[in-house]
């Protein structure tokens, strides 16, 4: 089996050296995601321009968790619960909703179980949400608008999930604190 590389910015690609120098300035580290993307600059670039993306849809902090979390747990991402519980704690997200989210119990409000069901069908149904079920998350405040941008939520995670999952990516020591297994 072919171990995949954990680039430092000594061994990065050209293509992604820019990207992993941004990573250490903001964070003071490569996350161990990225270090496994840099192997393809056009991957680790698409990542990080969806998740820019991502942050600046009309979701607040706790429906950006809210949608991300939903994925993670669903797609059973060892990597990004852990690291996306610390992004909720730094976005100053109840505790209570994040646990909810990684426990896959209710939602602690009637718009973001809407907000959790819908990001649930479109991710076990390939898209294919029926009329009804859209309805139920219009009928939640929530508009068509916010449809597409859970899509783009979606495409996001499924980048960082399924590298997650082929490269074995290991959890770095800032995440270790929030591990996490399906219950």
């Amino acid at each position: 089996m072919t171990d995949f590389t954990l680039h430092t910015l000594e061994t990065t690609p050209a293509g992604s050296k820019a990207i992993l120098e941004g990573a250490v300035a903001q964070m003071g580290t490569i996350p161990s995601l990225y270090a496994v993307m840099a192997e393809s600059p056009e991957i680790l670039t698409a990542y990080t321009q969806l998740h820019q993306a991502f942050t600046g849809t009309s979701f607040d902090a706790e429906e950006l968790t809210v949608v991300w979390q939903t994925i993670n747990v669903e797609h059973e991402c060892h990597f990004c619960v852990p690291a996306h519980t610390a992004i909720a704690n730094s976005m100053n997200v109840d505790p209570a909703l994040t646990e909810a989210l990684r426990n896959s119990t209710a939602m602690p409000t009637a718009k973001l179980q809407a907000l959790h069901d819908l990001t649930l069908i479109l991710v076990r149904q390939r898209g294919n949400a029926t009329d009804e079920q859209l309805e139920a998350f219009y009928a939640a405040g929530y508009t068509t608008k916010q449809v597409l941008e859970i899509i783009l939520g979606i495409s996001q995670k499924v980048i960082s999930n399924y590298v997650n999952h082929v490269a074995k990516t290991p959890v770095d020591d800032m995440f270790k604190p929030f591990a996490w297994t399906k219950a």
